[in-house]
């Protein structure tokens, strides 16, 4: 009969629970977790790896469709959506497999089937597991941590029906290209999207209703990125509201309201993508004193709910929604339940944000704006791509580089990128917050040359009249 009492329990097994697990058997907790679908979660199975599977396929065929700007010739370039799609999937599942492994060579009990919590018995917690055979398991553990998730927001009214109007998961299996394709929303998961259909030749119109495209952004880039998707051929249209979607046999019509009048919009395909939801039901939270605002659940610095030994990580716990951040937030919570010495409470300040579109998009810290709002007198530095060796020699000499440092202190208060490979270079910069490096360092850090790493330099000096290549 297999083992039923543990150490940790932990609910969902995505980047943020299957890291947890990890580091709490490392720490020598007896170990359970437990998941309903597939192991990996969201992010390794329908989120950020199958995503940039296709995305990458995309890139692959863009280049090939341009082949002649690198003194090559590629003729009858094509595509096909059930293998571009295929090789996605194929993706996903070697991962699911390699989290799998993890699991087994920690020692990690794993449950299949949906948790809830079922109280307390002799200072232990209890968490009653459904599986899918329609028997449960009754499970015991000093900790329970929930790493649950969340999933794609839906606009009332005009739901995903799965066929017509699809979230992220229908977006990412296509059985066909639509020839036209409207995106409602303008964040990382909409654009990304947005790009990806256009690459392969839809006409594609996204809906946003801020006043600009990915709007957490700096609003430098967020003006870059806009006029490189127009350049593109998509259709941008900002400060605006879709106020109802009329399904037909096999087309949508959009009714959207921009500057005070309403116009439709008729598209094969309709993607939703404007946020996320906590995934809070069906938890065993009634009776408790976990707190939930707005479908998320309310923690502390160490991921401490309000209820004693219950606790609550990644994107049930609220933004960024980003995997990285429930990794790193799980490894804190798991230490400071173990007595590791030394932990700190998380922060979000230093987590990079990137989003994979063409060109691609990172950042980390504040903006421009949002430093000056917080009462920061700033020097503020850019470089372009087109001053960059590295980037003209690999065609790709559109994009933007963007740094802001605190005037009085030369503390690095934000880093803005749009361009070929930013969201690898990001974490230069990443580092060089979590340092607390000034713009000093920065200068007298060596850049290896030919890279595009060099424009992560110039732009430093650009903020303190230093600038050499423009």
């Amino acid at each position: 009969m297999a083992d039923t009492s543990f150490d940790l329990i932990v609910v969902g097994s995505g980047p943020g629970g299957y890291v947890t697990a990890i580091r709490a058997s490392q720490l020598g907790m007896k170990t359970a977790i437990v998941e309903r679908e597939l192991l990996g979660g969201i992010c390794l199975n329908w989120g950020c790896i199958p995503t940039k599977a296709l995305l990458r396929s995309a890139e692959v065929y863009h280049l090939m469709k341009h082949a002649d700007a690198y003194g090559l010739s590629a003729s009858g370039v094509a595509f096909d959506a059930r293998k571009v799609v295929e090789r996605s999937r194929k993706v996903a599942g070697q991962l699911n497999g390699g989290v799998t492994f993890l699991m087994k060579k920690h020692k990690i009990a794993v449950f299949m089937g949906n948790a809830k919590l079922d109280g307390v018995a002799g200072g232990l917690r209890k968490v009653a597991v459904a599986g899918k055979d329609g028997k449960s398991t009754a499970l015991t553990a000093k900790n329970v941590i929930l790493a649950t998730g969340a999933r794609a927001r839906e606009l009332p009214g005009m739901e995903a029906d799965g066929k017509l109007i699809w979230t992220y998961r229908e977006a990412m299996v296509p059985l066909a290209m639509p020839k036209s394709l409207l995106v409602i929303g303008s964040g990382a998961i909409g654009i990304e999207f947005a790009s990806f259909y256009r690459t392969f030749g839809a006409e594609v119109t996204v809906v946003e209703v801020m006043d600009r495209v990915l709007p957490v952004e700096d609003a430098d880039i967020s003006a870059f990125a806009r006029k490189a998707f127009e350049k593109q051929g998509m259709k941008i249209m900002t400060s605006a509201t879709v106020k109802a979607l009329t399904k037909g046999a096999n087309s949508v019509t959009a009714t959207v309201e921009i500057g005070g009048k309403t116009q439709d919009i008729t598209v094969e395909r309709v993607i939703s993508a404007v946020g996320i939801v906590g995934n809070v039901e069906n938890l065993g939270l009634e009776g408790t004193k976990v707190k939930v605002d707005r479908t998320h659940v309310v923690v502390d610095g160490w991921g401490a709910t309000g209820e004693p030994n219950v606790y609550a990580i990644g994107d049930l716990t609220g933004p960024p929604w980003l995997a990285h951040k429930a990794s790193h937030e799980g490894v804190t919570c798991v230490e400071k339940i173990a007595g590791v010495k030394g932990v700190h409470p998380f922060e979000t300040k230093n987590i990079p944000g990137c989003t994979y579109c063409h060109p691609q998009v990172a950042s980390v810290g504040l903006t421009e704006a949002a430093a000056k709002a917080a009462g920061h007198q700033v020097k503020v530095g850019r470089f372009p791509f087109i001053g960059n060796g590295k980037a003209i020699a690999l065609g790709e000499a559109e994009g933007l580089v963007k740094t802001v440092f605190d005037a009085k202190t030369g503390e690095l208060l934000g880093a803005h990128m749009v361009g070929a490979e930013v969201t690898e270079l990001i974490q230069g910069y990443t580092i060089a917050r979590t340092l607390e490096t000034t713009e000093a360092e920065l200068m007298h850090t060596v850049f290896p040359h030919p890279t595009l790493s060099e424009m992560m330099h110039e732009s430093v000096l650009d903020a303190y009249g230093r600038v050499l290549h423009i």
